[in-house]
């Protein structure tokens, strides 16, 4: 019996991005070959799966793309980043993009839909890439922008590969004027979005119970000014217009042109695209957002896994 040493068992790791202690069984189960281990971990398929689905996922892919008028933004999650930069994984993910497309991007459709080439559902081919990459993966949300006439721009950042990185931004101009001079501005808009996240695209999609959460710290912090609630009043609506600038996507200050906010800076590019243009949305996916992250000591779960 060969001695499985922590290298040995992170080497098979960082090949396979299998589990510590799956990896190490495999090298047991294999007297220490390193070929033949990948291949039995491989050869465990969904037997695997079931097994991993309880790992937290908060790695992956952001993925975009966009097809006419239409576009599309998903997420797809993995436990380590360097499944992220697995090349299968990537195709995964951009396969589940190109469905999304012709789908668009409803996410139950999106799930039940066909994987190409797979004869299996979208779904049911992210569980089995399970077994052969060796972590937890899911499908965690889709969704989609339209215009009748105009252009649904998109935008990756961080990209590890075309449409697939960290971020995924897409926006959506309605206008019968020039489409690449269009789509061109909805790129710089989506690049802005990436950069400064706001929370609603005008000041009445704003959600109330932010403002009115807002307001109320706001006016806790006039008041011990020691002013009078007429000035108060004052002190808090003006705060207030300036919470706006800072987290309402058309009254921010546009980050290519600063001293323009984004709707002045569209309806200043109205004369070059030949025809009125309306911002009628935005999508921003973040790689994890909103998903409470395990924190790890690999050295010590290397440590563990040769030792145990």
């Amino acid at each position: 019996m060969a001695n499985i040493t922590a290298s040995m068992v992170k080497e098979l790791r960082d090949s396979t991005g299998a589990g510590m202690m799956d990896c190490k069984a495999a090298l047991k189960e294999t007297d220490g070959n390193m070929e033949a281990a990948i291949d039995w971990l491989r050869t465990k398929g969904l037997s695997k799966a079931a097994k991993k689905s309880g790992r937290v996922a908060a790695e992956g892919l952001v993925a975009v793309a966009v097809e006419g008028t239409r576009g599309i933004v998903l997420e797809v999650n993995s436990e380590t980043d360097f499944v992220a930069r697995n090349e299968g994984f990537q195709e995964m993910v951009s396969g589940i993009a190109g469905v999304a497309a012709s789908t668009g991007g409803d996410f139950e459709a999106l799930k039940s839909a066909e994987f190409p080439g797979a004869g299996k559902s979208v779904a049911d081919h992210v569980t089995a890439m399970v077994g052969t990459i060796g972590e937890n993966m899911t499908l965690r949300r889709s969704d989609s922008l339209e215009v009748s006439a105009g252009a649904v721009a998109a935008y990756v950042h961080n990209q590890v590969a075309p449409g697939l990185g960290k971020i995924g931004v897409l926006v959506a101009l309605e206008s019968t004027g020039d489409a690449a001079k269009l789509n061109e501005l909805g790129r710089q808009v989506a690049m802005h979005v990436a950069a400064t996240n706001p929370l609603a695209l005008t000041e009445a999609d704003l959600d109330q119970a932010v403002v009115e959460k807002e307001r109320e710290v706001l006016s806790a912090e006039a008041r011990e000014s020691g002013k009078p609630e007429e000035i108060i009043g004052k002190m808090v609506e003006g705060r207030i217009r300036k919470f706006y600038e800072e987290v309402v996507l058309s009254k921010q200050a546009f980050v290519i042109d600063p001293d323009n906010t984004v709707e002045k800076a569209i309806k200043n590019a109205e004369g070059d695209v030949g025809a009125p243009i309306i911002l009628k949305g935005f999508k921003r996916f973040e790689l994890g957002e909103g998903i409470e992250k395990e924190e790890t000591d690999f050295a010590a779960e290397v440590a563990a896994a040769a030792n145990s």
